[in-house]
């Protein structure tokens, strides 16, 4: 099996500056990932991967669908089929995800953790499988030691508001020395257009707080009681994930009535959902800014388009799309609202259709209040926007709209414990864009000048920004 050097040092480095920019000050620069989805439990209990395809495929909706477009029988991608059989199919489907960000960050993983260079495909599988398989089950291939190897400074998980919080408490327990938080996901107790689903969430939340919740102030108690734990637990971040932004005008009785009408399972009107939703993002967003907490919004996807599969094999297996709705006015209300009271926290937007990037980025920054630099951020390319073109789309507008100076930098978003390159993959992005302009004198050959910059948008502006400890 020959060797093809294909991520070399300086990939997608094109010019001196650039390298030196990547080089000299974002390479070494620590992690602070403070939004993704991993598995505290993983953590808290150092789990040890049995072979690539557990820790590489399961749960990978990016992998999942481009398997399914290359004409993958699901058997091979959600269902029974063994382990290799999954990673067999999923290397086969490589060679064809090219210009894909797949293809890149698969290279990526295989040398950062592995040390492979060898592409992966049909012929190159059954080694590289046995190879990664054979050093996953080393110690130092633990997922705290993947953490470690990586230079993860600080993990922000993303956690239900009913979670126990049992294996943070663990870590905490641990002293183990990467600060791995909660970040408080309060969807569910806005999701009343669910019925049953919504019923079911609210009696979970009443165990957590040991009280019947039988009125819209009682809802909104408990949610209290369960951000105060989570302050308690070093949680510092709340994360809102929505189809769109929601700024109706409502009173305390219309709110009141809507809750109890959903509460008993009865159908609620669009414009109901709208006014219920809006008044529970509003008590949230005083919560946060109360505690001092920053917030995300993440806003525009349409999750489990395809009813059929729905049905087969259950949610979130990688049938959402972009959304394509308008939400200029809302996201102006509802900050406008905020900002009026001073209840308005540091806060990050996300937008997930790339028509919406100049809207967000100018939205966002008439919210800022002179006092917090940075403090409305619009935030990283995200989900389907997080790919090269994508990054430097986002890193364009950030630019042309606000400072970029004062921006917090990338994330993995991820569920998995190989997707730290992706952060080594936007500061190559960023050191190319600054080293070409650098380049074609449009910005000035002042290397320590834009290397601080670039230090402070790969780790330092995040570190400042969230008041986050690490341990």
């Amino acid at each position: 099996m020959s060797e093809n050097i294909f991520i070399t040092d300086d990939f997608l480095l094109h010019s001196e500056a650039a390298r030196t920019l990547y080089h000299d000050f974002a390479k070494a620069q620590p992690i602070f990932d403070y939004h993704c989805h991993l598995s505290p439990k993983d953590i808290a209990e150092d789990r040890q991967f049995e072979n690539l395809a557990q820790i590489w495929i399961e749960g990978d909706h990016y992998k999942y669908r481009a398997m399914r477009a290359n004409g993958v029988n699901e058997k091979f991608i959600t269902g029974d089929a063994g382990d290799y059989e999954k990673f067999a199919k999923w290397a086969e489907t490589v060679p064809h995800t090219l210009r894909n960000p797949l293809y890149h960050w698969t290279h990526l993983e295989l040398k950062n953790y592995f040390g492979i260079n060898t592409l992966l495909n049909a012929e190159s599988a059954e080694s590289i499988y046995n190879q990664c398989s054979e050093l996953l089950e080393k110690p130092e291939y633990s997922v705290k030691n993947l953490l470690r190897k990586m230079n993860v400074k600080v993990v922000g998980t993303t956690d239900d508001p009913t979670d126990d919080l049992r294996y943070h408490k663990q870590l905490q327990e641990q002293n183990f020395e990467i600060a791995v938080l909660p970040s408080f996901r309060p969807d569910k107790a806005t999701e009343i257009e669910k019925g049953e689903q919504f019923v079911l969430w609210v009696q979970k939340l009443e165990k957590s707080v040991n009280y019947s919740i039988a009125n819209f102030p009682t809802l909104i108690q408990a949610l209290q009681e369960r951000h105060s734990f989570f302050h308690e637990m070093g949680c510092r971040i709340s994360d809102h994930g929505h189809s769109n932004f929601y700024g109706e005008n409502y009173t305390d009785s219309e709110v009141a009535a809507i809750f109890e009408k959903g509460i008993k399972g009865e159908v609620v009107s669009v414009l109901e959902i709208n006014k219920y939703k809006s008044a529970v993002l509003f008590e949230l967003a005083l919560m946060n800014k109360k505690k001092s907490w920053a917030q995300q919004f993440h806003v525009g996807a349409i999750r489990n388009n395809n009813a059929k599969m729905l049905q087969d094999i259950g949610p979130d297996q990688g049938f959402d799309s972009i959304g394509d709705l308008n939400m200029a006015d809302n996201m102006s209300k509802f900050f406008g609202k905020l900002s009026q009271c001073d209840g308005l926290a540091n806060t990050i937007v996300y937008n997930l259709n790339p028509r919406d990037s100049e809207m967000f980025a100018s939205m966002a920054a008439n919210f800022n209040d002179g006092v917090v630099a940075g403090k409305m951020q619009y935030g990283a390319a995200w989900w389907f926007l997080d790919q090269k073109d994508g990054m430097e789309k986002q890193l364009n507008v950030l630019s042309n709209f606000g400072l970029l100076s004062r921006f917090v930098g990338m994330v993995t978003d991820s569920r998995s414990f190989l997707s730290f390159p992706r952060h080594e993959y936007f500061r190559r992005i960023l050191c190319n864009i600054l080293g070409d302009e650098i380049q074609k004198g449009e910005l000035p050959n002042d290397i320590a000048l834009i290397g601080n910059m670039v230090e402070a948008i790969c780790y330092k502006n995040a570190k400042n920004y969230f008041n986050i400890q690490e341990t």
